[in-house]
């Protein structure tokens, strides 16, 4: 194991997700007046309801299905009769689908960013930067889903598993021996994944913390017509 191998999978999870969780907390604490999508809703509405639902849709479904797809112990899919095979065949469906769908979204709204007359102008330098970083993310991990398809026995898929539940449980530097003989496709859609947290602390992605929970048992608010003034 290369000297570079044991940084970028067993030294560069801990710095990344480090800064990530530090970063965050430090700006929410100091400049809760950034904390925001910064919505350019108001300069441009059609091609960001075109590109926004399906990409949020399909970002969730991609998020939720890594974080329960890689930290759910594997005694736990055995339990509930899921093979190793059979999980991994799942992930590449439904991995397929949700990435096809955020994929679309993603490529409206960048397009959207850097080419709308009014967009651009009100674009800071990261908000293009972030939405390339996921594109590119999102292109390494659909490209994956080909090389999977190649082997479907889930060797590939318990060796990211062991991997990803070594740095959650900080169980040092070993995790990076799981990842040798990994393809390098899947090798660079974790640096880019582990990049895009270091990097969450400093971009619009931050909004994805503040989910409005509370607008749930808000009261309703009443909203009357101003009456017309008598002539």
């Amino acid at each position: 194991m290369s000297t570079f191998h044991l940084f970028a999978f067993g030294i560069y999870p801990y710095i990344a997700l480090a800064v990530m969780f530090i970063g965050t907390w430090i700006r929410y604490d100091r400049e809760q007046y950034t904390w925001k999508a910064s919505s350019s809703q108001l300069l441009e509405k059609k091609w960001l309801r075109i590109g926004s639902i399906p990409f949020h849709i399909g970002i969730i479904g991609i998020f939720f299905g890594h974080l329960v797809g890689l930290l759910t112990p594997v005694e736990v899919w055995h339990l509930l009769g899921v093979s190793a095979s059979a999980k991994q065949i799942l992930a590449v469906v439904a991995g397929g689908l949700f990435g096809v769908l955020c994929l679309f979204g993603l490529v409206v709204l960048t397009l959207r960013r850097l080419f709308h007359p009014r967009i651009r102008p009100n674009s800071k330098p990261m908000d293009i930067v972030v939405l390339f970083l996921l594109l590119a993310q999102l292109l390494l991990g659909l490209a994956s889903i080909f090389i999977s398809v190649g082997h479907l026995d889930g060797a590939v898929m318990l060796q990211l598993m062991h991997w990803a539940q070594s740095i959650f449980l900080l169980r040092g530097l070993s995790g990076a021996e799981y990842i040798v003989g990994v393809h390098w496709i899947f090798k660079a859609h974790l640096v880019l994944g582990l990049t895009i947290f270091l990097l969450f602390p400093f971009t619009r992605l931050v909004h994805l913390l503040s989910v409005p929970v509370k607008y749930l048992g808000r009261n309703y608010q009443v909203v009357r017509r101003r009456a017309r003034a008598s002539m």
